[in-house]
């Protein structure tokens, strides 16, 4: 980050300590601040360009910002400009759909418009500046692990490793179907901006067409819209759609298109729910199945659902990297019927195993999956599959020991992004038994009980010596945990056996 950027990023975040006493929280003001950016951002291109604004009449910049607005008036018009522009279409009601009025002192309201985002040239400021400042608080937001959205947030650093090893290429469409705040689709247009001497038609559809985003959760999907945005990526106006849909489930009906590349990390957790009240007010929670024909199997499992969307997004021969969990690779039942289907119809030809203490959302113990589609074939596609072993022995944490990109030099080297046919094990029985890539055949993963991906072979240091335990904190996280995952598999079970209760009777009566 640029000494600019850092300094826009501390101006930024000390007025949001101003309205924490406010009771709002780091999400609510990163929302208030992406509203007031759109409408400062969208008055500059007008004056800069002559052209006429999106923003109806009434509701823009110059309305909000005017000297004569104040108290509760202001705080009135405020609402009342959200509202409207929520209303709207493209990119408009995209930032704004649901958007609400978190500031409840007119005087902080109208300090942050005309002293904070007012006092500031936005469009003069290179998309480097303005996006990483954003990036900045988007991780200090993640940071938060009361408030904050750390389960949208990604490691930047595993994000550009993951992006330089699936090398997308021009032209290619780049999809994350659970975008959060758009970390791999900006990291795809970074790799795609340097690594080629892009010419006007490819810079074009890298703006306009070439990511494509699905997020669930409005609030979030709001700050992607807006960090692709200052990072240079989709339409200033509504004559193009945006780049990202929000408030969408992805799972809930097949790709309309197929796209040549799928990064993504889905939400953390297991099973997908919705809570239901009945008639007596009281709630319970319903667990949800997407019964769709492309998918192998149906459940309420919500990794292997997206595992199951990822391979259907794909163009045949499309490459994929999915973060999932570690039960994704050893779970039996839809688990097993999972990971046998994807060996047999795709070439699942690496696995890296991610180290803990990277997430935000803590206690996550997971891997990145990569696997390209293939036509139908009478024998399995899958021939071999690479591990490479980055947790054990390995410590990170998110503030003294964090992971950097250059952690993930060795596996970026070892995938062998340009030749994955030359490829060669670090591992060996004899020479190097400490070697953390190693190669598996489709034999010996399908003689494995439930077909499990879930190997490693090294030696747990911290198990052989009681001075290499981890922190006290970080154990007790690793086994409120590991009591959680059980807990959320005796639910499901309980779960399924309630809703088979409730089929049988519906069906008695």
């Amino acid at each position: 980050m640029s000494d600019q950027s850092d300094r826009l990023v501390k101006k930024l975040w000390s007025y949001c300590q101003v309205l924490r006493d406010d009771g709002l929280s780091y999400q609510d003001y990163l929302e208030q601040l992406t509203f007031l950016l759109f409408l400062k951002m969208a008055d500059e291109r007008a004056r800069l360009t002559g052209k006429p604004q999106s923003i109806p009449k009434g509701y823009r910049w110059e309305d909000l910002a005017n000297p004569k607005m104040e108290g509760v008036q202001l705080e009135q018009h405020y609402r009342d400009t959200l509202k409207k522009l929520g209303e709207q279409g493209g990119m408009l009601g995209l930032i704004f759909r649901k958007a609400q009025n978190k500031i409840q002192d007119p005087a902080k309201l109208r300090r942050l418009v005309v002293d904070l985002v007012g006092n500031e040239d936005w469009l003069e400021m290179s998309a480097d500046i303005k996006g990483d400042a954003y990036e900045g608080l988007l991780e200090r937001n993640a940071q938060d692990v009361k408030g904050g959205a750390g389960q949208y947030f990604t490691p930047r650093p595993l994000i550009d490793a993951i992006v330089d090893c699936i090398q997308p290429k021009p032209g290619e469409i780049i999809a994350d179907p659970a975008c959060g705040t758009g970390g791999f689709l900006l990291s795809a247009h970074h790799y795609l901006a340097t690594h080629y001497q892009l010419d006007r038609t490819q810079k074009n559809h890298l703006r306009y067409d070439a990511l494509r985003g699905i997020e669930l959760v409005d609030g979030v999907a709001r700050l992607c819209a807006m960090n692709l945005a200052l990072h240079g990526v989709g339409p200033d106006d509504d004559t193009r759609k945006p780049p990202i849909l929000g408030g969408e489930d992805s799972l809930r009906t097949e790709p309309s298109e197929h796209v040549d590349v799928v990064l993504t990390n889905p939400p953390f957790g297991k099973k997908s729910s919705i809570t239901v009240v009945n008639d007596e007010g009281e709630t319970d929670r319903e667990s949800i199945t997407y019964n769709r024909p492309d998918f192998w199997t149906t459940t309420s499992n919500k990794q292997l659902n997206f595992v199951q969307h990822v391979k259907s997004m794909l163009k045949m021969h499309g490459r994929a990297a999915v973060v999932v969990p570690d039960n994704v690779l050893f779970e039996g039942g839809s688990g097993e019927k999972v990971r046998r289907k994807l060996l047999q119809e795709c070439d699942v030809h690496t696995l890296l195993r991610l180290p803990t203490g990277i997430f935000y959302a803590q206690g996550v113990k997971a891997n990145v999956l990569f696997f390209d589609r293939k036509p139908g074939a009478k024998d399995p596609w899958t021939k071999k599959v690479w591990i490479y072993d980055l947790r054990t022995n390995k410590d990170f944490t998110l503030k003294q020991k964090r992971m950097t990109r250059a952690d993930l030099d060795d596996f970026v080297c070892c995938y062998h992004p340009d030749n994955r046919n030359k490829r060669t094990p670090t591992w060996d029985a004899t020479k190097n038994p400490e070697g953390r890539w190693r190669v598996f055949t489709y034999d010996e993963i399908v003689a494995r009980d439930k077909c499990s991906l879930d190997i490693f072979w090294l030696k747990d240091e911290s198990l052989q010596d009681s001075a290499n335990l981890p922190d006290p904190d970080v154990l007790a996280e690793e086994i409120a945990e590991d009591l959680r995952s059980a807990l959320e598999q005796i639910e499901s079970v309980l779960g399924d056996l309630q809703e088979r209760a409730t089929g049988n009777t519906r069906r008695l009566v």
